[in-house]
């Protein structure tokens, strides 16, 4: 524990310049704890030294979505501890990107997979689709990218993303696709170089699921 005038005095700046680095470091994701009164001061959580601030909003919605996943396929062990971890996680984010992963994780769904469905030819994802669902998720801007259908025919979409939908081991894209006025599901692993497109923004749709499909959340 200490004070503000002590930091001063030991890296001998003024109280105002102590104040704005204090500031800083909260919005970087360190925990810094006050305590009014005599005998009060600050203290600096030193388990939100070793984890929020190396970890972006993606990185900590990676990790959700990968438990999630797993969750849902039933491979899960240890599930109580892996969600209280991830909560820690969130409650040290600053609160600005508290609202950002609060915003992605209102797009994730996950759900059953039907046992008819094929998987002989399931593929990897493309590593830049995390980066672009942030960006257009947030910002309500079009995506586009190339996509190969089951039968191997490759078409170039320009579609308004409105959630991911995880029914595991498959993960879709579930977007508006103005050309055809209607919700098309785009298996993740048929998805190549995504881009945000400029442009106008568009708004939230209500995605009609099927049953059995329901919203992540994290404790």
């Amino acid at each position: 524990m200490t004070t503000i005038a002590g930091l001063a005095s030991d890296v001998d700046a003024s109280r105002r310049t102590i104040i704005r680095d204090i500031a800083a470091l909260r919005d970087e994701g360190f925990v810094i704890d006050t305590e009014p009164g005599r005998g009060g001061g600050l203290s600096l959580d030193p388990q939100s030294i070793q984890t929020t601030p190396r970890l972006s909003v993606a990185e900590v919605f990676a990790l959700i979505i990968g438990v999630s996943s797993m969750r849902a396929a039933g491979n899960l062990p240890f599930s109580s501890l892996a969600d209280a971890g991830l909560s820690k996680i969130e409650k040290a984010l600053p609160s600005d990107k508290v609202r950002d992963l609060r915003r992605l994780l209102d797009c994730l769904y996950v759900g059953p997979l039907a046992p008819q469905v094929d998987l002989s030819n399931l593929g990897e994802m493309d590593p830049t689709l995390l980066p672009a669902f942030e960006t257009t998720f947030l910002k309500r801007v079009f995506l586009q990218f190339q996509y190969r259908d089951a039968k191997g025919a490759e078409t170039e979409r320009h579609v308004e993303p409105q959630a991911m939908l995880i029914l595991p081991p498959l993960w879709y894209l579930v977007a508006w696709d103005p050309s055809r006025e209607d919700f098309r599901h785009f298996r993740m692993d048929r998805i190549r170089a995504p881009a945000c497109a400029e442009g106008a923004s568009f708004r939230r749709r209500i995605v009609p699921f099927d049953d059995g499909v329901r919203p992540i959340r994290i404790v």
